[in-house]
């Protein structure tokens, strides 16, 4: 009588649990965020949502989020955070509406991206920092210098990425268990470990973040190595002379001319060798993908989007996509829709200029990899990823760092160097230390690898999440 006591109890709690979940998604059809429909969408099956949180109420700032649910069970799926780089560049506009999100902007219409992660997990795009997209700050203290510290750190004041992810899970509740991923690139590769390190530090005192793993694309981690790497690639790919390789290398490498620039100090051999390598690499090759032909209207700065047609390129790569997301998230009914406002600029911009966001560029030579090696220690897993065609942060810098750390950390070679497919073609080639720390490449991809090769790169994730070794058969 007792065991059946026991298990009618847990039927009833079994009930309990499934109707108040039901009951959490009937509240959602009517959540004040919930976006009804975006203008020329195709039909979908799953719920999306965007608006505001305030992450400061004395100084009025308020991040801007785009948040779609997995297409399928979205109750059972991990919850993914993406922040784009630059520093100052839009999850919304970059991340969502050109990489990994369920759209892209056609003209008057969007088409359904197949490869979108939301396939696999709930997605959630965060503009950051204010001053970033939509979102902003009111006042005369609304776009501040900001830093790494005030982007993600906890110091004096609970600010901005943290803050917008304790107050958004008082918006969305049933989702504050759900296992939790950072994920970004460029520049996230400063966002995205300090913001988990400080998940950490809070968790120790109250378990706030069921953080699992981070994963960062083309990432900016230890200044000196990925600039430098840049002459390698520059000249292994025949953008530069041996003449110019050997300046860029001996003369004036990229970190000093980078260092020397954002401090107003230019010396004369540095602006020599620049001007040297970029008359050779030339601004109608595509820094972010040496191989992509580029959009004519976005390198001249013309009003009139011009996209020349390849017979060599492939077609589904829209080299012009900055153009047409700009367009489509100026349109006022878009921004009705995603319950949007422009405040204290003139339109929305895919990434923000210094007039508006006042970054302190020096950040930039603060190295991020020790902070990773502290996320790894504390148990939380680690994927660094590379389009091999990316010349800003090439893959042989990332690779140098990673292996580096895993020196650091003493962590053994549990999959050794190899390539993984995609189908049957091969995707990339991956390499993973300790079945914790995992590097990989994605063959063909961009600085933005999701845009350029959407397909692998929805491989490369979804094994990620679901802790699997990249397929090594087809």
């Amino acid at each position: 009588m007792k065991n059946l006591a026991t298990w009618k109890t847990m039927a009833i709690t079994v009930v309990l649990l499934q109707l108040s979940f039901s009951l959490e998604i009937f509240c959602l059809s009517y959540h004040a965020d919930r976006i009804v429909r975006l203008p020329g969408q195709p039909n979908i099956g799953f719920q999306q949502f965007s608006g505001y949180v305030t992450v400061d109420d004395m100084k009025h700032k308020a991040l801007f989020y785009y948040f779609v649910e997995s297409e399928t069970d979205p109750a059972s799926k991990p919850l993914v955070l993406w922040l784009n780089g630059g520093p100052g560049c839009s999850s919304l506009g970059v991340g969502a509406f050109s990489e990994n999100g369920p759209f892209r902007p056609n003209g008057e219409v969007l088409i359904k991206n197949e490869y979108s992660w939301n396939r696999e997990t709930n997605m959630l795009y965060l503009e950051t920092p204010v001053g970033v997209g939509f979102s902003y700050a009111k006042g005369g203290s609304s776009y501040d210098t900001v830093n790494d510290e005030t982007t993600v750190l906890l110091i004096s004041q609970a600010r901005d990425n943290l803050v917008f992810l304790q107050r958004w899970f008082n918006k969305f509740p049933h989702y504050r268990h759900t296992d939790l991923f950072l994920a970004g690139e460029s520049y996230a590769g400063h966002y995205v470990p300090q913001l988990a390190k400080l998940m950490i530090e809070i968790n120790k005192k109250e378990k706030m973040f069921n953080l699992k793993g981070i994963a960062l694309g083309n990432p900016v981690l230890e200044y000196a190595t990925d600039f430098n790497s840049r002459a390698e690639f520059f000249w292994s790919h025949g953008l530069i002379s041996d003449s110019t390789y050997k300046l860029f290398t001996t003369g004036c490498n990229y970190s000093r001319y980078v260092s020397e620039y954002y401090r107003d100090s230019i010396s004369p051999l540095c602006s020599k060798v620049m001007k040297q390598v970029s008359r050779e690499t030339s601004k109608f090759v595509d820094k972010y993908d040496v191989t992509l032909d580029v959009c004519i209207s976005s390198v001249l700065s013309q009003s009139k989007a011009i996209c020349p047609q390849s017979q060599q390129t492939n077609e589904s790569i829209d080299v012009c996509v900055d153009d047409k997301v700009t367009n489509y998230l100026n349109r006022k009914d878009v921004q009705e829709a995603l319950h949007a406002k422009l405040v204290g600029v003139q339109k929305w911009n895919v990434c923000s200029t210094n007039s508006i966001l006042d970054y302190d560029m020096l950040n930039l030579e603060v190295p991020t990899l020790p902070i990773v090696g502290s996320l790894i220690k504390a148990g939380v897993r680690v994927l660094i990823y590379s389009g091999d065609q990316d010349s800003v942060i090439p893959l042989t810098g990332s690779r140098t760092l990673v292996q580096k750390l895993a020196r650091q950390l003493r962590l053994n070679t549990t999959i050794h160097y190899r390539v993984w497919f995609e189908g049957q073609q091969v995707g990339g080639w991956t390499q993973v230390y300790g079945n914790i720390l995992s590097f990989a490449t994605v063959r063909g991809a961009s600085h933005e690898a999701p845009f350029s090769q959407p397909e692998r790169s929805l491989v490369l994730f979804k094994s990620f999440l679901e802790d699997r070794p990249l397929p090594e058969i087809f």
